[in-house]
Formats: C-alpha cells, structure tokens, sequence
C-alpha cells in the first residue's frame, strides 16, 4: 500500500504535519512512502538528478514516475523507441526505489490496437517493472483494449474525476491497482470530502494486490489534506 501526491511540495499550511529539518523531499519523505514525479513529464531529468532523489529517502521509500509528453502527447506513442530509451536510462538511477511508470495519455487518443500494441510491446521489452496507463479517450474503455492490457501487463488506472462513462475503477492488468485522484469537482483544486475517503479507505483495505493511491490535486494544498486523512483512515481499518 502506498499512499502519496503529485509532487513532494510540503504546502506552507501543512507544515507541521512534516519534520522541520531537511529538503522538502527528505521531509515530504517521512510523512509519505510514495510520490508522483510529474515534472518528467515537461522536461528531462538527469540521472544524477534522479540518483540525488533516491539517495535522500527512505530505503521503502519508491517514486512513480511520468512519461515524458515527447513521447504520449507528440509522438502520440507512435515510433517512440528512441525516446524510450533515454527516458528509460535516466529513470534507471532511481534502482530500486523505482515503482511504476505512469503513461498518461491526451484526452483525444484513441484506442489504436496497433499503435497501442507496438509502443506497450517496446516499453515491456525494455521495462519489467510495473507499469500504468491513464487513458482520457472513451475508447479506451473497451473489453479489446483491456485485453491488450492484460495482456502486456500494463495496470489502467482508476482516475477521478473519470472519462465520460467509465466506471471509477483499476482496469487491465490486475496485478497492479492504480488510483489516481485529481480532485472534483474542480480538477486540481477540490478537496475530497471525509465520505468519498472512507469509501477509498474500505476499497484499498478490502484489496490484497500492489495498491497505489496518489492525490493529484494540488493546487492549493489539498492534496496533503486528504493523503493524511487516508493513511489515518486506513491505519484505523487495519487496527
């Protein structure tokens, strides 16, 4: 069970929630045993960089980390080997505090079972690891490409708010539950009420698979609230 945020910001109102000593990394890491690096997604890293992160946290400590938008948004995961690579190789330094890769996707993919399957097949040649996929495109809701999820073992994450119909649930791969949490109504902005956190609370201690749970709103601090007030739920479920 991992619980954790986009980001290790530790917002200026929550301070005492965190250790007073220490980088913001090194403090948001003895609060959390987990976190999003989404700045991957907007600009490389290098691997001394990622080696830096992973040396100043914990040994239980892992870090999620999001493609790189070169690869989802413009080559729209087409031809994205040479990509892959770099991204790959920079990531390595992290070793073992590596968890899984993000691959979010633009709200106007659509579900391509070629294109799809190429880019997850060269990702999965080159990555064991665990890996994630957050479509925003309806047609990625569908039995035939859950299948090819399954089957390239890539985990579909359960993001909210969700795309159109699509239930609010892990999908492909099961060995992997991914909860992806943005914020609602306003996305990045909301604070998600003390109801919705008992309902996650019960669905994460009801599962027995790798779980992961990431608040990605953000934007002003609610993020931490509601990361706290779930590890305290879950710590009073597992008493």
């Amino acid at each position: 069970m991992r619980i954790g945020c986009a980001g290790w910001n530790v917002p200026k109102q929550h301070m005492a929630m965190f250790p007073a000593a220490g980088s913001h990394l090194h403090r948001y890491a003895r609060r959390f045993n987990a976190v999003e690096i989404n700045s991957s997604f907007y600009r490389p890293h290098r691997r001394a960089t990622y080696e830096r992160w992973a040396a100043t946290v914990p040994d239980d400590f892992a870090f999620a980390v999001k493609l790189p938008k070169q690869i989802t948004h413009e080559l729209r995961l087409a031809a994205a080997e040479e990509a892959l690579d770099i991204f790959l190789d920079q990531v390595s330094r992290l070793g073992a505090k590596l968890g899984p890769l993000l691959v979010q996707l633009p709200p106007r993919l659509a579900f391509d079972p070629a294109v799809a399957h190429a880019f997850f097949a060269a990702l999965r040649a080159r990555h064991a690891g665990n890996v994630v996929c957050e479509p925003r495109h309806a047609t990625w809701f569908t039995a035939a490409a859950d299948a090819l999820l399954v089957d390239l073992q890539v985990a579909r994450a359960a993001a909210d708010p969700p795309v159109g119909p699509a239930p609010f649930a892990p999908g492909g791969w099961q060995g992997l539950h991914y909860y992806r949490l943005h914020g609602a109504p306003h996305i990045y902005y909301s604070e998600y009420d003390a109801a919705f956190l008992q309902r996650l609370a019960q669905t994460l201690a009801d599962q027995s698979v790798i779980r992961w749970c990431i608040f990605d709103n953000t934007a002003r601090g609610a993020a931490t609230t509601n990361a706290v007030s779930l590890q305290r739920l879950l710590a009073r479920l597992q008493t």
